[in-house]
Order: structure tokens, then sequence, then C-alpha cells
């Protein structure tokens, strides 16, 4: 029987043939001389008593690219664990927010798509206890009990999981998967909507969307339309050269018409600043992220750039560090 095989919305397609491959690779070799990696994204100490004793109050830390630990509703969650010093041969440009030996036990993990710098096994096995669950998309549940991880569900757009006493919904993206030479789009890649739900009324309390990795698509709108954001974390990098990467990767100005199109009251940046995936550096960015925010007059307080290790609070909407 023929295996599935994925697509985004509209069929709108991302695959790339060799010589566009190579084109690239060979633009590269030249982009790259002239560029400036001298700006590294910020550490700050976590605030590691508060992390490992916090079951009441919803945060948001960043470790670094795609990773962050969610705090909501008593569970203890971690977004695309990726704790590798390198990716792709490319050394890691910072180093996590937390090191993992110092991670809070994980109830559970969730996985946006199986690329390498999102899905990295030898992290989710450092991370996960016996009881971890593991979310993933449809199409890639098997191969994650193959791999020792038999407490993992998998998901379809706009499919549903209630664990205690938060709603997961798992929602499109505009991507595209692969890890092997036979097993492109074998599974499905999208976002995750967190709703912290009142149990005695079926009240949502506070909702935070986790975009994955996407390219810009009439997707955030639907997504703006079924949920009420308070915080929306947006990738903002690996968008260059944009006629490759564009159909994959929202550039810094495309990320800020997601915020806007999901209706979001907070955005805060991610997918930037801790590997060289493409040839954009997280200098340029972030430059260009403030300039297309600052064009749009939308208020400097919505767009919160973290550093490596901070915690945001939901309830206040004010990032925290350590001793503030």
């Amino acid at each position: 029987m023929q295996r599935q095989q994925y697509r985004n919305m509209d069929d709108i397609m991302t695959e790339k043939t060799w010589k566009q491959f190579q084109r690239w690779r060979t633009e590269r070799k030249l982009r790259l001389q002239h560029k400036d990696y001298s700006f590294a994204v910020p550490h700050v100490e976590p605030d590691m008593q508060r992390l490992m004793t916090n079951r009441t109050d919803t945060t948001a830390t960043w470790i670094g690219h795609s990773t962050f630990l969610l705090q909501m509703g008593s569970l203890n969650m971690a977004t695309d664990p990726i704790w590798a010093s390198t990716m792709a041969m490319q050394k890691r440009l910072t180093e996590p927010g937390i090191p993992i030996e110092q991670m809070p036990p994980i109830d559970v993990i969730l996985i946006s798509h199986s690329h390498y710098d999102h899905l990295h096994l030898k992290s989710l096995r450092q991370l996960a206890n016996d009881n971890t669950l593991v979310i993933v998309p449809s199409g890639l549940r098997s191969k994650m009990k193959r791999k020792g991880f038999p407490n993992t569900i998998q998901l379809k757009w706009w499919e549903s999981a209630t664990i205690g006493d938060v709603r997961i919904t798992f929602v499109p993206a505009q991507h595209w998967t692969r890890r092997t030479l036979t097993d492109t789009n074998r599974s499905h890649w999208g976002g995750y909507v967190f709703e912290h739900v009142d149990a005695k009324c079926d009240e949502v309390k506070e909702t935070i969307y986790f975009a994955g990795d996407s390219g810009y698509f009439r997707g955030f709108s639907e997504i703006g339309e079924r949920f009420a954001i308070d915080i929306a974390m947006l990738p903002i990098g690996a968008y260059e050269p944009e006629w490759f990467m564009g159909a994959q990767h929202v550039t810094p100005e495309e990320a800020l018409q997601a915020f806007i199109d999901v209706k979001a009251k907070l955005m805060l940046p991610m997918h930037y600043g801790a590997f060289k995936l493409a040839d954009d550096t997280p200098k340029e960015a972030i430059d260009r992220l403030l300039a297309e925010r600052d064009r749009l007059g939308i208020d400097a307080e919505q767009i919160r750039l973290m550093a490596l290790g901070e915690t945001c609070d939901l309830k206040t909407a004010f990032c925290l560090q350590k001793g503030t």
C-alpha cells in the first residue's frame, strides 16, 4: 500500500530541484564571505528556582532556535527541543538558554515537523522521562515509537488533545519534511495552539501560539479567526536567499504580517540566532524586523526580542530576568 504524502494548503510546493539547490550552494560560497556573524543573541541567567517550582503561572522561556520551555496549567512543555552543538556541520552560534541537564521535568514534548533542527533525537532522549508525552504531526508516530518513544500521539491539522487543563491543537503551517532520501513529506508539519482551559466552565483563560516553521500563507488568518491568541511565537530567520527559501520560511516582514493575521497581543520572535541554516545573519533578521515594525506603526512593546534563558510571564506581558 502506498504511504500517504502530505501537502500544503492550496498545494503550494516547497520542493526544490537539484539545479536550484546547486545554484544556492554556489551563490552561498560568495555571499557568506561578506556576512558579519560578530553579533550573538544575548544570554541572561535563567531564574531556575522559579522554573523548577512554578506550576501556576503561564510562562515562556526561550532556550534557543525554536525551543521554548512553556509552563501552563501545571504542565511543563518543550517545543522542538534541540540542544545540538552542531547542525549540518555548522557549529552552534550560541549556547542554549538553559543547559539540558538543568531543565525541569518535562510533561509534554511538542514536535512541529521532522527536520533535524526541530526533531533532534538525542535531545529528546535526554529530556524525556517515562511519563513524558510526545505529540507529533500525523504520519510521525510510528517512527517515534521505533526510536524509543512509546508514549507518543499524533495529531492532524485542527485536531486537539487535552492534557490536564491545557487543550493543545495542531494547526497548519506551510512547509515540508524530509530526513532521508525516501521519506519526503511522509509526515505532516504545523504549529500548536495551547489553551489554558478552566475545567469548571470550559472557558479559555490564556492562549499561546507556536508557529513551528512556515512560509507565509493564508493559514495564519484562519488561525487568527479560530483562536484568541495572547502570545505568538513566530520564526524570523533562515529566509535568504528569498528565491530559494520563500515558500518554506517567512521573512521578518512576513513574520510581522503573520502576527497581524493571527491577531496576537504579543510576538516572541524565534528560529534565528542558533544555526546557519540559510544565508541571513541574526542581526540582519532583527534589523529587518524592527524596521518593518516601525514602518507599520506597531507598538514596540508588542514585539519582544528575548534573550536566551529569559522568561516571559503572560500575566504581566513583561519579560523577567533573574533578580528583576
